[in-house]
């Protein structure tokens, strides 16, 4: 009996590398405009503490706290104990070298793609476009 499956298209070495990229808990930090507003208020100020940053959010102490650790977590803040207060602060280097690989990769792996707008953008690791009505 013969069944008339179409091959998936194999995803090109280069999507491939992109996928691996893409840390999930970084964009699941960023994804909360809280922990937005601590990142923003964090990078204008060289380090802070929980109480400090509290300031920026109209939400409890604790739930800034919980913030932290998950923005903490994905690597995007360090915290540096200094006697009974923890300090935290940006991870700029590491951040930024994190979103330039991802951008790097995306430009490589679509360099016909970059600058002609949504419309040709082709789905992620497939190389075919989406789907008239299809969710961006």
């Amino acid at each position: 009996m013969q069944t008339n499956h179409a091959k998936k298209p194999k995803p090109k070495q280069c999507c491939v590398d992109l996928c691996r990229l893409l840390p999930p808990k970084l964009f699941k930090a960023l994804c909360d405009p809280n922990r937005v507003a601590i990142l923003s208020h964090l990078a204008r100020a060289t380090s802070c503490t929980v109480s400090e940053v509290a300031e920026c959010c109209p939400i409890n102490l604790s739930v800034v706290s919980r913030h932290l650790a998950q923005l903490r977590e994905a690597g995007i803040l360090r915290a540096v104990k200094r006697g009974k207060e923890v300090h935290y602060s940006v991870c700029t280097d590491e951040l930024v070298r994190t979103l330039r690989a991802i951008a790097d990769a995306v430009e490589q792996c679509c360099p016909d793609l970059v600058g002609h707008g949504a419309k040709k953008v082709k789905t992620a690791c497939t190389g075919r476009l989406p789907k008239e009505g299809a969710r961006k």
